[in-house]
């Protein structure tokens, strides 16, 4: 199976006046597993259908490997999709149902008939159909249950056929429509882990639509975050995480929820949060001294903020234990509206208590700044200027 890489370019698709994807422009490699990752109504799912030709866009183009496939028929595209439904045929077995892309494309009509099929079926076909249901059936671990119907499955089999029905017909790239959503929390790490091991051993070509960050952060080899009808990042998971473009992204990535504080840029990019210096500069856009000011945001991650001599003034409101991690939840003093979560380990002592009031420092470097558009601002330690 050779991977192929797939190219979008321009696309826009509206529904009536709702304009659901605004130009969007995507190079996939070849062999990559790139998760489309957002909230719902983001556009992620219509992108996918797109490719997969279930939708036409009103502009732009799709190619598969160079060749221009806009205009063509889904099932010329070679392209095998999974749905969050599995969409298996209730009254065949797992052998049956894999075997259905393979019947309905080397098969003529009369020889996919029950009765007469059997004896105007070419033979040599009929033996690679049953060659290419075991070997994908054995791929995915599934060839014991090849004789069951789908109802007698559990869900991480349902899935796992359907996986091998996608794969028999060994296409172009794999189209995945949140196809874990509908299992449990323990089956859906399992799965995520079947699919990442899937994924390496074929090499091919992955497209995954989800809105779990834990399985696009997980499995992906680039994620990109969409928002609104567009792609709001484009990355591999570190990216996303260590170095969010917007808002919109720190926001999603990352559990817990990344802390966010109001606070004020200087003239000279001297940040500071309710009147109080942070020791922290925003770098100027263009070359000069000349920086933006006014009203900006700052982000820090809960692992990177820690109990310090000075910083920012805390009083701790709970404080709750998850096995080798501490999370502990703390109010301002400034704006008791505002509140923010440090992660420590479960080892670590929490000064005063709970009900204590401590002040919290955070590494410079770690640190994420966000100006009044949302976008992501360059921001640098200096020294702080006593009040």
């Amino acid at each position: 199976m050779q991977p192929q890489s797939l190219e979008i370019l321009g696309v826009e698709k509206s529904f009536g006046a709702d304009n659901v994807l605004k130009s969007i422009d995507l190079s996939i490699r070849p062999g990559e597993f790139l998760s489309l990752v957002g909230m719902s109504g983001c556009g992620k799912s219509t992108l996918l259908r797109i490719i997969a030709g279930l939708e036409t866009p009103d502009r732009g183009t799709v190619s598969i490997s160079n060749r221009d496939v806009t205009d063509v028929d889904p099932s010329e595209r070679n392209l095998a999709m999974v749905f969050q439904s599995y969409a298996l045929y209730p009254h065949m077995t797992v052998r049956e149902n894999i075997a259905t892309p393979l019947r309905m494309r080397r098969l003529s009509f009369a020889a996919r008939l029950p009765l007469i099929g059997r004896m105007i079926a070419p033979a040599e076909t009929l033996q690679e159909i049953a060659a290419s249901v075991k070997e994908a059936a054995d791929t995915l671990q599934i060839g014991h249950l090849l004789d069951r119907k789908p109802a007698q499955l559990s869900g991480g089999q349902r899935q796992r056929v359907a996986l091998a029905r996608a794969l028999v017909r060994q296409p172009a790239a794999f189209l995945m429509d949140e196809p874990l959503s509908n299992l449990d929390a323990k089956l859906r790490a399992h799965m995520r882990e079947e699919l990442t091991g899937l994924h390496r051993r074929l090499g091919a070509t992955f497209i995954y639509v989800t809105h779990d960050q834990i399985e696009a952060m997980t499995m992906s080899d680039r994620i990109a975050l969409m928002s609104d009808g567009g792609i709001e990042q484009l990355g591999t998971p570190d990216d996303l995480y260590q170095r969010p473009a917007s808002l919109t992204v720190a926001r999603f990535i990352g559990t817990p929820t990344i802390n966010l504080l109001p606070v004020e840029i200087g003239v000279a990019g001297r940040i500071t949060a309710f009147g109080e210096e942070l020791g922290l500069e925003a770098a100027p856009k263009t070359a000069g001294p000349a920086t933006t000011s006014g009203p900006a945001t700052l982000g820090l991650r809960a692992e990177d903020l820690r109990p310090a001599a000075d910083g920012l003034a805390a009083r701790v409101v709970r404080s709750e234990t998850y096995g080798a991690d501490r999370f502990v939840t703390c109010e301002l003093v400034q704006d008791p509206a505002v509140r923010i979560v440090m992660r420590q380990h479960a080892g670590e002592g929490l000064p005063g208590g709970a009900d204590a009031t401590l002040r919290l420092g955070f590494d410079a470097q770690r640190a994420h700044l966000f100006g009044a558009d949302g976008r992501r601002l360059d921001v640098s330690a200096r020294a702080r200027v006593p009040a």
